[in-house]
């Protein structure tokens, strides 16, 4: 399946990305956490000497990549962040571009999405441009928000949010497009030609970001990150393990 090139403006689309980097949101508190314990989990999936991140953000997760892999290459729209990653990330080959506008003629046995595919205008036609990058053998890991979130549905209840999926101020400072359910998620995959051989979630959050920040320890991350694997349809955080089809 070849993916369909989306109506996205891409004027309007770099000067978005760039608002929601210039935030600083991406690294902000239990954010950084969560990255890095998603790159926690997907480490035990990838393959390969060779991998691609789609969607770097401020680099926490591409830091780890270069550690785990041969050959690395991390693509973003925004300039500050590719910047950012570059300074840090000796040995990454960065490039600053659209997905939709890149064609970089060659494969990887590892793709990662990061927190990506809630930013994008359709994330189907993303999974396309990775199954087409992707090696016969290689695996495809992305995570996203989990809209069936305890912390969200306890809002709904306190009626801060209309809708589980809602989004909320945080999510419009980060850029995000949409919160999946883990069905949702699950199905951008299969819509797009690629297998889902694994999913689940982590974190389990009974707070927000800021009230976690304020309270939480190193430990109690930690803990609410294990717990969420354990609980994974009411997880603040989805992910998806697949491969070719």
């Amino acid at each position: 399946m070849q993916p369909t090139k989306s109506p996205v403006d891409p004027d309007s689309e770099l000067e978005r990305l760039e608002a929601a980097a210039a935030d600083g949101i991406y690294s902000a508190g239990v954010n950084t956490v969560t990255n890095l314990y998603s790159a926690e989990i997907f480490a035990r999936w990838w393959k390969g000497p060779s991998c691609l991140e789609m969607g770097c953000g401020d680099g926490n997760t591409t830091k780890l990549l270069v550690e785990a892999f041969d050959d690395v290459t991390a693509i973003d729209g925004s300039k500050a962040l590719c910047d950012k990653v570059a300074a840090e990330g000796p040995g990454v080959n960065v490039v600053c571009e659209l997905f939709e506008r890149w064609e970089p003629g060659r494969t990887w046995d590892t793709i990662v999405l990061n927190h990506t595919l809630e930013h994008v205008h359709d994330p189907v036609e993303i999974l396309g441009y990775a199954k087409r990058w992707l090696s016969p053998d290689g695996v495809v890991l992305g995570s996203v928000p989990n809209s069936r979130s305890v912390h969200r549905q306890a809002a709904v209840l306190m009626g801060m949010l209309p809708v589980e999926n809602a989004l909320t101020p945080t999510d419009e400072r980060a850029g995000h497009r949409r919160v999946s359910s883990p069905e949702e998620f699950r199905a951008q995959f299969t819509q797009a030609g690629l297998k889902v051989v694994h999913s689940g979630g982590y974190w389990l959050k009974p707070l927000s970001n800021g009230q976690i920040d304020e309270t939480f320890t190193d430990e109690m991350n930690r803990a609410f990150m294990i717990l969420g694997e354990r609980y994974p349809d009411i997880a603040a955080e989805n992910y998806v393990v697949a491969t070719h089809a």
